[in-house]
């Protein structure tokens, strides 16, 4: 078995972290694995079942302690049970497999195991100042004088009794709250706090194996404000394809973050998930890959959108449209991305088309371009429009024209039409074959 304690500092030397820091910090927890339970002032993990998943305990150690360190962890412990690893956390002691579990844990306090801690001043009146001391003590002893949770608790951390835990559940819906440490009067200097529930949010997407593709981070004016600052305000990322990259999250949210100006002084953020969709996973390979540097397209143009603004970077989209000159329209690279149009063509599509058709010459019903054109392949009719109609002219764009893939001599392969609704049918360049 492999345990692991995450450790949170408490606000002050009296009091214990909030329960709202312990959910927070569980539901990022539950990316590693669904065994994740709270114990007092930490989290507790069993990680055995995830070790290969994560690339050996090594690695699943370092992710943990670097991303847990970001939201606020103070101290971590690995143990083969909970509670050895929570008494291990409590004295700083980081690895419980690099000695016999028996010998770490009898030469810690006995305050680092919580059942102790109701009677730590009897015991210290007899003589026991480590959970060694407590140990050796006469189990029949033991058992009359004190409660039974505590010879369960010694049993349970030495490994000589079953533990038993309560689950945290992932919740369904992505909603957090982070009081700020100190009031922010900065817009960009929000984002250390956002961070915090950034990491939260990719563990809870991770655990559904989902991305997002629209967060909304809110906040909340200091109590304090003027009436003429309102009570808070909030910003809405968008991406175009779903995503759990903290990084690129960051900064998608660090850009728009610098145009924001703050009415009065931020006490208090909170993030949620608001359009959640299954994300595919890349699957690794036995042999080695070709190292994949720099950054995806759609990544690179949604950082561009958001510094240059969402209408300056466009991006080309297929439409389910079979007029060629409307199979493709220009939208903001920060929207989503339409679904992938499912058309077929009975004649292959030109490399190139023109911006507008080129009017041919027709000698005894016979195009010219370059020579007399030899139709090779065709007809393939287009009948569309009717339902479109130009904002500009009013005019409806209702085209109905028979293509060809022709042969010039002199100009190649190319690809021309014939009107037919057209008084006197003409012919048309439209598009070449590279």
């Amino acid at each position: 078995m492999l345990w692991s304690a995450l450790l949170l500092p408490a606000p002050d030397d009296t009091a214990s972290p909030t329960d709202a820091a312990l959910q927070a910090l569980a539901i990022w927890a539950l990316q590693f694995t669904p065994r994740v339970a709270v114990a007092d002032e930490a989290v507790v993990m069993e990680l055995a079942a995830s070790v290969r998943l994560f690339g050996g305990w090594r690695a699943l150690c370092d992710r943990v302690v670097s991303e847990g360190t970001e939201l606020g962890v103070r101290q971590v412990a690995w143990a083969p049970n909970s509670l050895a690893a929570l008494a291990l956390a409590r004295a700083g002691v980081e690895d419980g497999f690099h000695q016999p579990l028996d010998v770490l844990l009898d030469a810690l306090p006995m305050e680092t195991l919580s059942a102790v801690r109701p009677h730590r001043l009897t015991l210290a009146h007899i003589g026991c100042r480590s959970l060694g001391d407590v140990r050796r003590l006469p189990r029949g002893g033991i058992g009359r004088r004190f409660d039974k949770q505590l010879l369960a608790a010694i049993d349970q951390a030495y490994g000589r009794a079953p533990e038993a835990h309560r689950w945290i559940a992932l919740p369904e819906r992505f909603a957090q709250r982070l009081e700020l440490m100190f009031r922010v009067d900065d817009a960009p200097a929000l984002l250390f706090g956002a961070r915090r529930l950034l990491l939260s949010l990719c563990g809870w997407l991770a655990a559904r194996h989902s991305g997002t593709t629209a967060f909304t981070l809110r906040w909340a004016h200091d109590a304090m404000r003027s009436k003429a600052a309102g009570e808070g305000g909030e910003i809405t990322i968008r991406t175009a394809e779903p995503t759990r990259d903290i990084e690129h999250l960051c900064r998608l949210l660090g850009e728009h973050l610098a145009r924001v100006e703050l009415l009065a002084p931020v006490g208090d953020l909170v993030l949620t998930a608001d359009t959640v969709m299954p994300l595919e996973e890349t699957s690794a390979s036995l042999l080695p890959d070709t190292v994949r540097q720099g950054e995806t397209l759609h990544l690179v143009l949604e950082r561009l959108a958001a510094r240059l603004g969402p209408q300056r970077v466009l991006r080309p989209v297929l439409c389910e449209d079979h007029r060629p000159e409307w199979m493709c329209r220009w939208q903001s690279a920060a929207e989503p991305l339409p679904r992938k149009p499912a058309m077929a063509s009975e004649l292959p599509q030109p490399g190139f088309i023109l911006s507008a058709p080129l009017k041919l010459l027709v000698r005894g019903n016979r195009p010219y371009y370059q020579g007399e054109l030899q139709l090779l392949a065709g007809p393939q009719r287009v009948d569309g429009g009717w339902w479109d109609r130009d904002e500009a002219t009013g005019q409806i764009r209702h085209v109905v024209r028979d293509y060809w893939v022709a042969q010039s001599q002199q100009a190649g392969v190319l690809w021309v039409f014939q009107t037919r609704l057209d008084e006197a049918p003409a012919w048309y360049l439209h598009g070449v074959y590279a």
